[in-house]
């Protein structure tokens, strides 16, 4: 049975103590004279996933709304994409262009 979150010990995270927490483990000067294995990567992702799941087990609410803003821009940027790829495949062009010129020839 999990603890409620009241049962948790409180934990003062603020994103410069995860950002120095990481810089600490991985220095962007190391990274620059060496790529990065796959295990690092994980590893740095994990890290960085365990740090935000503490900092939303404290703060729930916090960051809620830039979260929801980012999947939704995600979403549109995608969208957004289709429709340019859609729009410029040419039997979609030659469609629309005789639509255009039937309706200036009825006007």
């Amino acid at each position: 049975m999990h603890p409620e979150p009241k049962d948790f010990p409180k934990v003062t995270l603020s994103k410069q103590i995860i950002e120095r927490n990481i810089m600490n483990n991985h220095s962007p000067i190391m990274s620059k004279l060496q790529p990065e294995s796959i295990k690092d990567r994980v590893h740095r992702a994990m890290c960085l996933l365990d740090a935000r799941a503490k900092l939303v087990a404290r703060e729930p609410e916090a960051g809620l709304a830039t979260a929801e803003y980012a999947v939704v821009m995600i979403a549109a940027t995608g969208f957004a994409g289709l429709l340019v790829a859609i729009l410029k495949s040419s039997a979609v062009r030659t469609m629309l262009t005789n639509i255009v010129k039937t309706a200036l020839s009825v006007a």
